[in-house]
């Protein structure tokens, strides 16, 4: 799910970027916000960074001693997406194998559908391996989109990544006919 966020971060303007003009200083907080945004992948508690919407109120600077940096509290609102349990969303099958399948929805990767939450479809072996359910014609393959109900999600501290587990049990659950 899509959220509006609201962010209170620390932006540090280093010492040559500063320049008289209000207006270059203003860019330089919103370059480096936008840096600092794109390099930290995810929250905890609010899931993946997507966007940046709108840079809501900068306060004053603190000099930093030693640096001569700027430091510069900022609130901004922001999109982030993250998955809930019981929540139903699309994905795209990007690793198939004999132990299940793995899954891209936004900026998440690590989505994992267990064969036994497959039921129905039995693993095809070969050099594009697929999962198929031969009672409704339909198969699971590189580049499937599938459309899951999220059972648990966690985050991975050290990857600042999120890992969830789905299933394709249920109406409507499964590969998307085009």
């Amino acid at each position: 799910m899509f959220l509006q966020s609201q962010l209170s971060w620390n932006v540090v303007v280093p010492a040559e970027n500063i320049d008289a003009e209000g207006l270059m200083l203003q860019k330089a907080i919103l370059i480096r916000l936008l840096e600092d945004f794109s390099s930290r992948k995810a929250l905890k508690e609010l899931g993946y960074l997507t966007a940046v919407t709108t840079l809501d109120h900068v306060g004053e600077a603190t000099v930093r001693q030693h640096t001569g940096d700027l430091l510069f509290p900022v609130e901004f609102s922001c999109i982030t997406f993250k998955m809930f349990p019981g929540e139903v969303l699309e994905g795209v099958a990007h690793s198939v194998m004999k132990q299940g399948v793995f899954l891209r929805c936004g900026a998440a990767e690590k989505v994992y559908v267990s064969p036994s939450k497959m039921a129905g479809y039995k693993f095809v072996p070969g050099e594009n391996p697929v999962y198929k359910n031969d009672e409704k014609s339909l198969r699971i393959e590189k580049g499937t989109k599938v459309r899951f109900l999220v059972l648990d999600e966690k985050y991975d501290e050290i990857e600042k990544d999120f890992r969830a587990v789905v299933s394709l049990e249920g109406e409507f659950l499964g590969p998307i006919l085009i």
